[in-house]
C-alpha cells in the first residue's frame, strides 16, 4: 500500500537510475525531467558548496525546461534535483572517464575512510512564486583494503565508469565497503529521509 500520495506533479531533475529507483522505492510519483547542467568545481570552492551549486543549477536548468501549464497550473508544481560527490582528503573524486582513472580512485580509497555528500535543490512552484529548499547530507565511508588484483577486476568493468568515486555501493561495489555512518541512500544519490520530509513541508506529497 502506497503511504503517500502526490499534492502536484514533482519532476525529478536527473537521468540517474539510482535516483529513480530510490524515489519509485519509496513509493513517490514523478516525472523524470533531466537536466543539461553540468558545474564543474570552481577554483578554491570546498567541496559541499560545490555539491549545492551542481544542484541548484540543475534544477533551475530543468525549470526553464517546464512548459508554462505546469508553472502555472491550480497546484503547482515541484522540481527536485541532486548532486552527489566523494570526497577524500578535500579531493572532490568525480566520475572516472577510464579504467585507469577508476582503478586509481579506488586505490587512493582503499583501507581507509571518506565522505559522501549529497546535495538537494527543491522548487516549489504556486502561480507566480517560487519557493526554494536547498538541503545536504553527508555519510561516512568506511572501505577495507582489497588485494590490488581485485581492485583492478573492478576497475576494468563498466559499473566504475558511471559513478563517483569509481564504486556503486549498490551494485558490484558493495564489496569494498566495510561500513557505512549516516545514511546509505545518500551514497546511493538520495538522502531519502531528508527528501520526504522536504516534500512534506512543502506540500508536494501528504501521508494517507
Amino acid at each position: 500500500m502506497a503511504l503517500f500520495r502526490p499534492l502536484c506533479p514533482l519532476f525529478l531533475a536527473s537521468a540517474s537510475p539510482r535516483r529513480r529507483e530510490l524515489l519509485r522505492s519509496a513509493g513517490i510519483e514523478f516525472t523524470v525531467q533531466p537536466a543539461p547542467a553540468e558545474e564543474m568545481p570552481l577554483p578554491g570552492e570546498k567541496p559541499g558548496a560545490y555539491a549545492s551549486r551542481a544542484a541548484r543549477g540543475k534544477a533551475e536548468a530543468a525549470l526553464a525546461l517546464l512548459p508554462s501549464i505546469e508553472k502555472t497550473g491550480e497546484a503547482g508544481a515541484a522540481i527536485l534535483a541532486g548532486d552527489t560527490i566523494v570526497v577524500l582528503d578535500g579531493r572532490i573524486l568525480g566520475k572516472p572517464s577510464s579504467p585507469d582513472e577508476a582503478l586509481e580512485m579506488l586505490t587512493a580509497l582503499a583501507g581507509r575512510a571518506h565522505t559522501v555528500i549529497t546535495a538537494c535543490c527543491l522548487l516549489r512552484l504556486e502561480r507566480q512564486s517560487v519557493s526554494r529548499a536547498e538541503f545536504a547530507a553527508r555519510s561516512r565511508v568506511y572501505m577495507w583494503k582489497p588485494p590490488q588484483a581485485l581492485l583492478c577486476a573492478y576497475a576494468a568493468g563498466v559499473e566504475p565508469l558511471d559513478k563517483a568515486g569509481a564504486y556503486a555501493l549498490q551494485g558490484e561495489g558493495a564489496f569494498l565497503v566495510r561500513r557505512v555512518e549516516g545514511s546509505c541512500s545518500n551514497v546511493i544519490g538520495l538522502p531519502l529521509s531528508e527528501v520526504i520530509e522536504r516534500l512534506l513541508d512543502y506540500r508536494v506529497i501528504s501521508h494517507l
